[in-house]
């Protein structure tokens, strides 16, 4: 009786030892499947940028009178544009939400955004008398293919192509400098400057470390976006001293890209791959 008990437990233990090498195995063939398959999709899923369009090029000559008010605003556009890009590679990184998340959460909020923008530029041209400009159909936004720069207003007097080339991975660089990029001749007289960040030149991004990358050139766009805003409202208020803009806007905002460069980096030596030094590109001037 005791050996028979024996013998059906020894029985029951070879099943469950069977089983539970099946289930090993099969757990190592998922897992293996799921660590091949997330940073090939995580790569594959190159950063969309939103497609609006330009609005310095749309504009009549604009009144001397209403030239800094209406800079401010186009950098307020660009500065948007920016933010959005940047949200838009996070996405492409972490995608959230479903089919319609990006109309809804980017998309439809940023049309708001740029109704208001261009609402304050035709009042600008109306509060001193001049045409008011009819700009409705300039905030609606679509999306470019994946790897295609958005166009931004950038700088007055400024010529360019494409938004600033931090704004996808693999290094690409626009013409000009990053931020300023992409803008139309201007038509206003006595505007905002703009700052000057050197093209962050990167060697070949590895795909498991694309979508890290991709996120952190769109801060840097978005960081060049915030000071260029910040510059356009301190041409029509200004404030401080003659060191005020080295000490509030080009000081933070180098330390602010030496963080972003610095987790450019990191992602480069977390997958293995030699570390590039960007510290070089940290420094902006002025435009």
């Amino acid at each position: 009786m005791a050996r028979g008990t024996r013998k059906t437990a020894v029985l029951k233990l070879g099943g469950v030892g069977a089983l539970a090498a099946l289930l090993f195995a099969g757990g190592l063939q998922l897992a293996s499947a799921g660590e091949n398959n997330r940073p090939a999709t995580t790569a594959a899923a190159a950063a969309q940028t939103v497609n609006c369009p330009t609005v310095r090029d749309k504009l009549p000559a604009v009144p001397a009178a209403a030239s800094a008010q209406v800079e401010q605003e186009l950098a307020n556009l660009d500065q948007e544009i920016a933010r959005q890009n940047e949200r838009l590679a996070r996405q492409a990184v972490r995608p959230e939400g479903g089919p319609a998340f990006i109309d809804n959460a980017i998309l439809g909020p940023l049309r708001s955004k740029r109704v208001a923008v261009l609402d304050r530029i035709e009042i600008a041209f109306n509060r001193i008398g001049a045409q008011r400009p009819d700009l409705d159909a300039l905030a609606a936004c679509s999306l470019n293919a994946p790897g295609v720069p958005s166009a931004v207003n950038g700088g007055a007097g400024q010529n360019g192509s494409g938004q600033n080339g931090n704004g996808n991975a693999g290094g690409q660089n626009g013409n000009g400098q990053n931020g300023n990029a992409g803008g139309q001749n201007g038509n206003a007289g006595g505007a905002a400057r703009t700052v000057n960040c050197p093209r962050v030149a990167l060697p070949a991004v590895p795909a498991a470390a694309a979508g890290q990358v991709r996120a952190e050139l769109a801060t840097l766009d978005k960081q060049i976006a915030e000071a260029d805003a910040r510059l356009a409202r301190l041409a029509v208020r200004p404030e401080g001293g003659p060191a005020f803009i080295d000490n509030a806007i080009l000081g933070p905002l180098r330390s602010k890209r030496v963080a972003a460069l610095d987790r450019i980096e990191i992602a480069f030596n977390r997958v293995g791959a030699q570390r590039p030094d960007l510290d070089g590109f940290a420094t902006c001037g002025l435009n």
